[in-house]
């Protein structure tokens, strides 16, 4: 990324990736739930419910609309029990939170995460 050029530096982006191992496999219930109780861990307004699917080859996936963008998530359970989430926010968020709130949540055994 080293030629990357920040082309809107007057509007405020905040990106943070997440990923662990859970403690128990990730139903589409838990995402559901999982990124309600995350819209208010980041403090944003939810515009839409979350959505699910589960792809047969590579597990579920989940998005959640805020007002200001949202976030994604991904759980496996092949060839391990994994879970990937991506933050997207015009608004600013406290990644220590999430990153406890994350940890928590699913019981993870190991967790970690990134923001840029």
């Amino acid at each position: 990324m080293s030629d990357y050029k920040d082309l809107a530096p007057d509007i405020y982006r905040q990106r943070m990736v997440i990923e662990g191992y859970p403690g128990f496999v990730i139903t589409d219930e838990h995402i559901k739930d999982y990124l309600t109780k995350l819209s208010d861990v980041c403090e944003m307004v939810t515009l839409i419910t979350p959505v699910t699917h589960c792809s047969d080859l590579y597990g579920w996936a989940g998005w959640i609309h805020w007002e200001t963008s949202g976030s994604h998530f991904y759980a496996w359970e092949r060839p391990r029990l994994f879970f990937s989430v991506d933050i997207y926010t015009c608004k600013e968020f406290d990644p220590k939170k999430v990153e406890a709130f994350t940890r928590e949540y699913f019981k993870a055994t190991e967790v970690t995460y990134k923001e840029f």
